[in-house]
């Protein structure tokens, strides 16, 4: 908004303009741009005017944006704030917020800057929005009317000349296809379907886009919301996915009606309807009614007094509109109906209707289901229902509380208080609930000071003011006082439960009915909707609670039909104790059923807490805590408990027994008084004095066949018998127990009588309630499990899973065996055995394929395909339910069988029985049995991952099943993991990480989520220690939770931080790890320590902070599992990983503070000491302490927890002192993990791979390679190779333009600071992308760790290259200096030259002359000219070095023997024989044979090494030579041959077997000296070219014959000059192209060559694809043994082929493109020289002067020219001709360029040698077994030597000992066997692979880690060049050696594929 706080423009354009910002924008932060300096009127005017116009809270959205012009101004802001008042005034009212930033706002730091202002600002608003900020409508009118403005303004202030630009329509209608018709019209096109749908109430909204002239338009047409079968909840659905639909809401509510089709119940239904989108709502309605014509369109008017529209809307301004025809798309009617739309939104402020109920919804329809409504903040209802919306209101209930942002993590997770706030009591009483702790319901709102202050007990009163001492008022009934704060009550703690119970939707619901059932409180069986009064039976909250019970009888009688779960006899042999478990809805029991008549002074519910638990308050009442008079939602609700005997004498009721208790009056319920007294074994009635109606139903109930107790309130008798059932008792005055006590016994009395029993479930059969259950959603995600069920019925189910879930069993437990085996070999011949494995694996893989998919998998994913959200989520926990039901009586059968079998065994084992082994076997089958019929939802879900894994190993392989593509499987188990389902990490029945299926749900999870980071907390501990009871009460999770192995292997889940802690917390989930406990029993005997160790190892390594949950505080208990865990975090040190821990005792009896707590904290610290070393033995560390492995506070990190129940279970509530322990814990993490940002996902994917791939090996540390830390260091590589290429290209454009300036002797000395001055930029450039780069990349706390060695690496490249360049350039002065006389005399030789051409010409004038003549008579002179000039100066002769080798070789050697040698031409390839066996003698050696002796494979190794630094040597001798500079000598090559020969004496004397032929020094002299004679030969020209004044003088014929051409013709002096420039031009500009376009070649195939792209491995990989391709056995020997010479020759053939081949038409772009840039610069310095002589009177000397200064950046060119320039003075013309004849310079050149190739030859320093030194500035360093290339891309790298992917051995020739077999083990396999190998051939002992570094030398600098990452490349090189291998090496592929028939499976297309998935 530009200047609008004093702009002129007309008020209606304003309004216009400000309305269109607030409808269309949601605007989070005002940005009031002021100059820094003096501030002007209006600028100090603004905010107030911002204030006036938007509202007084704007100014929370401001921020002050100071714009500067200098660096002064900005660095004075400070000293400014403090001197200038109004300033600092303006910045206090915006709350101090302000930035700085340049007024050109191109400083991308000062951006960055403030946009993180911004959103700090946008945070700390809560992310609100300025536009629900807007003032009144009143207030504006009238503020304008003060001012004397009689406009009519809207509600924000604006005129109402404006309309919205985005119009969103809400269709209502009682008629589904009049809606579609009206929208369509609307529309002006087929947008809805017009034919009516099927009869349904169960419909969506639907949203539709289109334009009315222009104008864009949405309608949202609605389902029929006025349907009276449309429950509440269906209802509050269509709503907010109507609003959704509509975000951010709707400006328009069109009623769509039929003239006379309203009724009354329509208009209330409407009502309703518009409340609960908005009370508001109403003001936004237009009524459309519809007609045949405008005939039948007059007969209803909408106003009209009596309709029943009318009296619903009279309170409003009613609209009304009509259409007569609908039925053609003209849209005549539509302009008007807009019209009216306008008028409205103008009279409701120009904004959209905020439908404040939803604001809070997380997701629109489109991403996320609708959940069911429970309720709303509206309470737009009849008035019978207004008080339960007002305390819904006064909670903060606003619409549907859902389960998911309950259980999120939100502020609230970290309150340990109570409430202090009504809206507060929702929050802690859910939070409470979360933790199991009881005390919830005792949650009420508290003053700050709660605590009772004497002095201000008692208010003021009457007889305060009187004198008297206030006597009779100790004796009144009642005192009068006036303090009407403490008369108000707080909220009544049922009313919260069921508030929040009534607003939840079905899941919270259930989860609360849960935790309630936990707490040991009542449920709530009956429920009165308050919203519809209907009575609700919530079956489904029950589907989770189960019950446990034991009963005892003194018979030896069953006393249940039902089959206990558990039989276990007592020590009394005469009783006997039944253990049941069961599902509370199918446990069939008494129930006992208590109400009142009228109101009793007796409490009903502590009188049934007293029968129940005496401890605790099972129904709350009214001498609870917190209780209150005011109780809104309780009245006929109907709560149940259980009471669930413990099998001792103390047990009131010695079987399970029901108790119901209806609330309040049962004459005011009668529905539920009916059902519940039928279904009772026994009555409970509590009245007072009877009236009629009372005396009625007690009569009645008398009268039935059930028993009655009758509870007289006011009647103080004891219990009497009136006769068989029926019982009387007084309650007044009476003491509590023995009243407990009559009435129990009473009860007990009638249960005895009666064999009647209630089963929750059987509820669901009456008619008069309505069942939560019988929602379509709710049956819909039933109706998919019960076809699930249908299956599987009367199957037994221990064959279940063998017959339905085949690919999870043997298969994968057998593919599990073979894969852990796999990577720890045992055996010799690795790769033999390996590649049988995989063979064996891949077997089974493909039986696994050809399982087809059962039927019971494609059931299920069928459900999972085609449910809704929350329909899944049904569906699941239907199916959870419902399969525990089919496998208990199964498991109830052999859980018998077991205990049976078990008393035999001890009974045997004590008597020391012979019969003990074959009843022990007997004991592990049962044991057996009972794994296999365990049957749950893991288990199936596990099918789906070994279904998928199948797939997914061979996607190429058609099977007959339909399921060809199975992708979609990860999808669905990370959707259910979204949505906080638990999925599978470990296999707990294989011990294994499924990884093909955990990687895939992961990658999908990411797919939804996007890479969110997470905070891994994992648990570790003794099983059954209550690891998921915690994990579950922390976080509301539901992982399985019972005494014994509960949770086998490791399940995750997912837990998400809600919005307004992810700034404090830094990550976006919490991924909890639950895990299988250690030491477990079932394990014992199975490697049990090997399994805990593997198990502690990958749940440590996983988890940011691991939970070790150690039950009591027993150093002797805690050992074992304390040297578990320290062994884990010892294995994380050693490879760098830094997970925290936190230790939690579990169970203490006493949570004692001070010194007792410090003792246990210290002798905790002193056993992990003590674990420490004994670990650390075991893991070879030095480690003394356990703080020398991990950061660890004994002093925080321990937490002692109290016992989990507060009594003995089964009636026990949990411990309110353990609830507190998980909430302090939780806190505690959450802290903690603050500091941390934890990792994302992909890290997370990663992690999981690395440690479970180490895992697989025995030694882990020795294992385990970080793959996110190599693949971040590769992406650093590439990194560091684009920052290394910007200095490099930058410094050789600094180069190329001081070159010049030498050529040109512009410049005599090349300074350093020079050189830093002009790489300053650059450098500055690179330092900030580096500072950027690992300050803000996603990876920056890995890269820290090698920041400060990349920095100096780089600083050291920009030293290295400046001294480079500065030595190169000397170098090129002190030639210049060298060639200083000569080039003087060049300088006379052309002035001369050109004197004599003017006069040959001269002495031809007058006489015509052809050209041919011309050129004749000039040829005719110049020889003779040349000759004469040059006569003293000797000529440069040519070389021919090659001879100079044949003739200096035989001065040492005999001649034939050299000729012989030289002829065979063999030395051309000596580094690259692979047998040099023909090159040595063997020594007079008694231990050798001459007879078929053949080197080592090392010795083949050390003379191949040898041979390559020879080379090397003699190539950094050739740059030593001064050739450029003085020419060649033939002492060059004396010098290098006599360096051979000396260097091949000296490694014959480190040689004890054999020493050289003179054959092998010949052929290295001569390959050393062919090197050499290509070098010098080019050297040389170049210095012939430069020291040959003959040779220079001949190149300069062209130009002369030109002046003397031009002479003849009659051209003036200043046209000969101009040709002569421009002859002098062509060759430098042709020279200068080239230059500039080889570092643009470099950087353009640095770019976009595929080959060079990237780092030393992308070079690497296209390396080996063009190997490959090419199929030359050769090549690949020199790439394997000399891979630095192979990478240049590849560069070099590369960018050949680049240049000349591929891209020709880019390459003579960019070299036309450098042309024009050329030619351009000398137009600009023949111009400019012209202008400056001009300008200063100059003469022609001047000219070439400045002409030349302006070039000596661009191109060669010297002023110094000996050519006579007296006669030049027309400058103009000279200008002119240069301009002319450069043209036809630079067209010819282009032309040329055209026609002919690029000449590489030309180029001072070609393109591949730019790449070459770039690339191969790099570790070159070799695997001592592979050869493989150390992929470092720095040269003399800190650390160990490391490549991602080995070879076989065999392709270095390594062979076993004593035999001439090939091994073909691959290094990394190697390492993972019990193999051996010999450090040396001549080596007696051998070290193992395992401990390969112990062989010192060139082995102890590697990293070589067991895994099994082989390049299938190297398997099809070995079997396509067996031949050539065995014929190179001299060793064959036999024996142990013999190649895998897998590998040659391999095609070379298949090997190069796999190139690009794994480089």
């Amino acid at each position: 908004m530009l200047g609008l706080h004093y702009t002129d423009l007309h008020q209606d354009s304003l309004g216009s303009l400000l309305g269109q910002v607030i409808s269309e924008n949601k605007i989070h932060v005002f940005l009031y741009v002021l100059p820094l300096g003096l501030l002007t009127d209006e600028d100090k005017m603004g905010l107030d005017w911002l204030q006036r116009t938007f509202g007084e809270r704007s100014l929370d959205f401001v921020m002050i944006l100071f714009t500067y012009e200098t660096e002064d101004q900005c660095d004075s802001i400070i000293d400014d704030l403090k001197k200038n008042s109004v300033l600092e005034q303006i910045v206090q009212k915006c709350g101090g917020r302000y930035h700085t930033c340049n007024k050109s706002m191109k400083n991308q730091s000062e951006m960055r800057t403030l946009l993180e202002k911004i959103g700090r600002l946008v945070s700390e608003n809560k992310e609100r929005c300025q536009s629900a900020e807007l003032p009144s409508f009143s207030e504006l009118k009238k503020e304008e009317k003060l001012k004397g403005d009689s406009k009519v303004l809207n509600r924000s202030g604006l005129q109402s000349t404006y309309t919205v630009s985005e119009l969103r329509i809400i269709l209502m209608g009682k008629n589904r296809s009049e809606n579609n018709r009206v929208g369509n019209y609307i529309l002006g096109k087929f947008a809805f379907k017009t034919e009516s749908p099927p009869v349904s109430v169960h419909h969506h909204s639907e949203k539709v886009r289109g334009q009315v002239k222009g104008r864009p338009i949405t309608v949202i047409n609605t389902p029929d919301l006025f349907h009276p079968q449309l429950s509440h909840d269906q209802l509050s659905v269509a709503v907010r996915e109507c609003v959704s639909l509509s975000d951010p809401g709707p400006h328009v509510f069109i009623l769509v009606l039929q003239p006379d089709s309203f009724t009354e119940e329509d208009s209330a239904r409407m009502t309703r309807v518009m409340n609960i989108f908005s009370d508001d709502a109403m003001k936004y309605l237009i009524v459309l009614s519809l007609a045949k014509n405008r005939r039948h369109a007059k007969t209803w008017d909408v106003r009209k007094e009596g309709d029943f529209l009318h009296f619903t809307t009279k309170d409003y301004e009613m609209r009304h509109h009509m259409f007569d025809n609908i039925e053609s798309f003209n849209q005549s009617q539509v302009p008007q109906l807009l019209k009216r739309i306008d008028q409205m939104v103008v009279e409701n402020g120009g904004v959209h209707l905020s439908c404040e109920i939803f604001e809070e919804a997380p997701e629109s329809p489109s991403q996320q289901e609708a959940e069911p409504s429970r309720g709303t903040i509206s309470g737009t209802l009849d008035s019978p229902e207004e008080e339960p919306c007002k305390t819904e209101r006064s909670l903060g209930l606003f619409g549907n509380v859902m389960e998911m942002h309950v259980l999120a993590i939100n502020s609230f997770s970290l309150l340990l208080k109570e409430p202090q706030a009504e809206t507060e009591l929702v929050h802690i009483f859910l939070q409470k609930l979360l933790t199991m702790d009881y005390r919830a319901k005792y949650a009420v709102t508290r003053e700050k000071n709660s605590q009772i202050d004497l002095t201000k007990l008692c208010t003021k009163n009457e007889y305060e003011e009187k004198e008297d001492d206030g006597f009779d008022a100790l004796i009144r009934e009642k005192v009068v006082t006036h303090d009407k704060k403490r008369e108000q009550s707080h909220i009544h703690p049922m009313d919260v439960q069921m508030a929040v119970f009534h607003c939840a939707d079905r899941f919270l619901q259930q989860f609360m009915v849960t935790k309630l059932s936990q707490c040991q409180y009542a449920l709530p069986l009956l429920v009165p909707n308050p919203f519809t009064q209907q009575t609700e039976f919530p079956l489904w909250t029950f589907r989770q609670v189960k019950k446990s019970w034991r009963s005892k009888n003194t018979s030896d009688k069953v006393i249940s039909e039902k089959k206990p779960i558990y039989n276990l006899q007592s020590t009394d042999e005469s009783d006997k104790v039944t253990s049941y478990t069961k599902s509370i809805c199918k446990a069939e029991t008494p129930m006992v059923f208590f109400f009142r008549f009228g109101s009793v002074s007796s409490s009903k519910s502590q009188l049934m807490n007293s029968l129940i638990n005496e401890k605790h308050n099972t129904f709350f009442h009214r001498h609870c805590p917190g209780s209150s008079k005011t109780r809104l939602l309780m009245d006929g609700v109907v709560e149940i408990a259980w009471y669930c005997p413990s099998g001792k004498d103390t047990d009131h009721f010695t079987e399970c027994v029901a108790f119901c208790n209806l609330h309040g009056d049962a004459e005011a319920c009668e529905k539920q008084l009916e059902i519940l007294t039928e279904k009772a074994s026994v009555n409970v009635v509590l009245y007072p004095d009877l009236d009629e109606k009372g005396k009625t139903l007690l009569q009645r109930l008398y009268s039935s066949q059930t028993p009655l107790i009758c509870l007289l309130s006011e009647n103080n008798s004891t219990v009497t018998r009136i006769k068989a059932g029926k019982y009387r008792m007084g309650l007044k005055d009476r003491n509590q127990s023995e009243v407990s006590a009559e009435l129990g016994s009473a009860i007990r009395e009638c249960l005895s009588m009666t064999p009647h029993t209630f089963k929750v479930e059987d509820m669901a059969r009456d008619t008069q309630i309505r069942v939560d259950e019988e929602d379509e959603e709710c049956k819909r995600g039933k109706e998919d499990t019960v076809q699930i069920l249908n299956l599987l019925k009367g199957q037994d189910p221990s064959s279940i899973k063998q017959k339905y879930l085949p690919c999870q069993g043997k298969l994968w437990h057998d593919w599990c065996q073979k894969n852990k085996k796999l990577h720890r070999l045992q055996e010799y011949n690795t790769e033999m055995i390996n590649s049988k494995i995989q063979t064996e694996m891949k077997q089974l893989r493909h039986i696994q394929r050809q399982c087809n998919v059962s039927e019971l998998i494609r059931l299920f994913t069928q459900g999972l395909c085609s449910l809704t959200k929350n329909e899944k989520t049904l569906f699941l926990k239907w199916l959870g339910i419902l399969l525990d039901d089919l496998t208990t009586e199964k498991l109830s059968d052999l859980h018998h069988e077991y205990d049976s079998m078990w008393s035999k065994v001890l009974e045997l084992k004590k008597n020391h029985d012979e019969k003990l082994t074959t009843e022990q076997a007997k004991l592990e089958k049962i044991s057996d049995k009972l794994h296999v019929a365990t049957f749950g939802l893991e288990h199936i879900f596990r099918e789906m991952g070994q279904i998928y894994e199948a797939w997914a190993s061979d996607k190429n392989i058609k099977t007959d099943r339909n399921d060809k593509n199975l992708s979609y499987l990860p999808a669905l188990a990370a959707e259910l993991m979204v949505s906080r389902h638990s999925v599978e990490l470990m296999d707990g029945d294989a011990a294994h990480v499924p990884l093909i299926w955990v990687t895939a749900v992961l990658d999908e999870v990411i797919k939804r989520l996007g890479d969110q980071r997470v905070f891994v907390l994992s648990v570790l501990g003794v099983q059954s220690t209550g690891k998921s009871t915690m994990l579950n009460a922390m976080f509301g999770l539901q992982f399985a939770v019972s005494a014994g192995r509960c949770t086998r292997g490791a399940f995750m889940q997912l837990v998400r931080v809600t919005e307004d802690m992810k700034g404090e917390l830094k990550f976006d989930y919490i991924l909890v790890v639950d895990t299988e406990g250690l030491r477990a029993l079932e394990l014992a005997g199975r490697s049990t320590q090997h399994h805990d160790n593997e198990l502690a190892t990958f749940v440590v390594g996983l988890g940011n902070m691991t939970l070790i949950n150690i039950f009591g505080e027993n150093p002797a208990d805690m050992q074992d599992i304390l040297q578990i865990v320290v062994q884990a975090f010892l294995r994380m040190k050693k490879v760098r990983l830094s997970p925290s821990c936190v230790f939690v005792h579990q169970n203490v009896g006493d949570i004692r503070a001070g010194e007792k707590n410090m003792d246990g904290k210290r002798r905790l610290q002193e056993k992990l000491d003590e674990m420490t070393q004994l670990a650390a033995k075991e893991e070879d560390s030095n480690a003394t302490c356990f703080s020398d492995v991990i950061g660890f506070d004994v002093q925080t990190d321990v937490k002692y927890f109290a016992q989990l129940w507060e009594g003995s279970p089964p009636m026990a509530p949990p411990n309110p002192s353990y609830s507190e322990n998980i909430q302090e814990l939780k806190r505690h993490i959450l802290s903690q993990s603050s500091k941390s940002s934890g990792m994302t996902l992909s890290q997370f994917k990663t992690t999981i791979c690395d440690l479970w791939n180490a895992l697989l090996n025995e030694n882990f540390v020795f294992s385990f390679k970080n793959t996110q830390e190599i693949a971040v260091y590769r992406k650093l590589e590439t990194q560091y190779g684009k920052w290394t290429w910007s200095l490099r290209s930058a410094m050789l454009s600094i180069e190329n333009k001081l070159q010049n300036r030498i050529e040109n002797e512009k410049l005599s000395d090349v300074e350093e600071k020079e050189l830093v001055l002009g790489m300053r930029k650059t450098k500055e450039e690179v330092d900030k992308s580096v500072k950027q780069y690992f300050e803000e990349d996603g990876d920056k706390d890995i890269l820290i760790q090698w920041r400060g060695r990349f920095e100096n690496k780089i600083c050291e490249l920009h030293d290295e290259l400046m001294k480079g360049t500065k030595r190169k350039l000397n170098e090129l002065i002190e030639q210049k200096k060298a060639c200083k006389k000569l080039n003087e005399k060049k300088v006379e030789y052309e002035k001369r030259l050109f004197e004599m051409s003017k006069e040959l010409a001269l002495s031809l004038k007058n006489k015509e002359h052809n050209e041919n003549v011309l050129g004749k008579k000039f040829n005719e002179v110049w020889s003779k000219w040349v000759t004469d000039l040059t006569k003293d100066t000797p000529s440069v002769k040519d070389i021919n070095v090659w001879q100079d080798v044949i003739r200096i070789l035989p001065e040492c050697y005999e001649n034939s023997l050299v000729c012989k040698r030289a002829e065979m031409k063999g030395y051309k390839h000596l580094s690259d024989i692979g047998n040099y066996s023909d090159y040595i003698i063997y020594k007079n050696n008694p231990h050798f044979s001459h007879e078929d002796q053949k080197p080592s494979m090392e010795d083949q190794s050390s003379i191949k090494a040898f041979i390559n630094a020879a080379i090397k040597k003699t190539e950094r001798n050739i740059k030593m030579k001064p050739i450029a500079r003085l020419g060649y000598h033939h002492s060059y090559i004396q010098e290098i041959t006599d360096s051979v020969r000396q260097s091949v004496k000296e490694y014959e004397s480190g040689l004890e077997e054999y020493v050289f032929k003179k054959e092998f020094t010949v052929d290295l002299s001569l390959c050393v000296c062919d090197i050499a004679a290509q070098e010098f030969t080019q050297l040389h020209k170049e210095f012939k070219n430069s020291n040959d004044a003959r040779a220079y003088l001949e190149n300069q014929k062209p130009r002369y014959y030109s002046v003397f051409k031009n002479s003849c013709k009659g051209a003036t002096s200043t046209a000969v000059f101009g040709e002569f420039i421009c002859s002098k031009l062509e060759p430098s500009i042709l020279q200068a192209v080239y230059d500039k376009t080889a570092i643009d070649l470099a950087d353009e195939m640095k770019s976009n060559a595929s080959a060079f792209n990237g780092n030393r491995s992308n070079l690497e990989k296209n390396i080996l694809r063009s190997l490959a391709a090419e199929e030359n056995f050769e090549s690949f020997i020199t790439y394997i043994h000399n891979p630095e010479k192979y990478f240049k020759q590849f560069i070099t053939e590369e960018v050949s082929k680049y240049i000349l081949k591929d891209n020709k038409q880019t390459v003579l772009d960019m070299i036309i493109g450098t042309l024009k840039h050329k030619h351009q610069c000398v137009i600009n310095a023949v111009h400019s020289a012209t202008q400056e002589v001009k300008n200063n009177s100059g003469d022609a000397n001047k000219w070439l002067s400045s002409f030349s200064d302006r070039l000596k950046d661009e191109l060669k060119f010297t002023e110094k020219s000996g050519v006579d320039l007296k006669d030049v003075k027309d400058f103009t013309f000279l200008q002119k001709v240069i301009k002319e004849g450069l043209d036809k310079i630079i067209d010819e050149l282009e032309r040329n360029f055209k026609e002919s190739p690029v000449k590489m030859e030309m180029f001072r320093e070609t393109p591949d040698e730019i790449l070459i030194k770039h690339f191969c500035q790099c570790c070159w360093v070799q695997c001592p077994f592979c050869k493989a290339i150390c992929t470092n891309t720095i040269e003399g790298h800190p650390g160990d030597h490391s490549v991602p992917f080995h070879r076989p051995h065999g392709i270095n020739g390594w062979h076993f000992k004593g035999t001439s077999d090939f091994t073909i083990d691959f290094c990394t396999t190697s390492v993972a066997s019990e193999g051996r190998f010999y450090p040396s051939h001549d080596s007696e002992e051998t070290v193992p692979y395992k401990e390969y570094r112990r062989a010192g030398g060139k082995y102890e600098t590697w990293s070589i880690t067991p895994d099994l990452s082989e390049l299938p490349y190297w398997k099809w090189f070995v079997c396509r060049f067996q031949d050539d291998l065995e014929e190179h090496y001299n060793l064959d592929f036999q024996g142990r050696g013999h190649i895998p028939d897998e590998w040659k499976t391999y095609t070379r297309e298949e090997a190069i594929e796999r190139l690009d998935k794994y480089i």
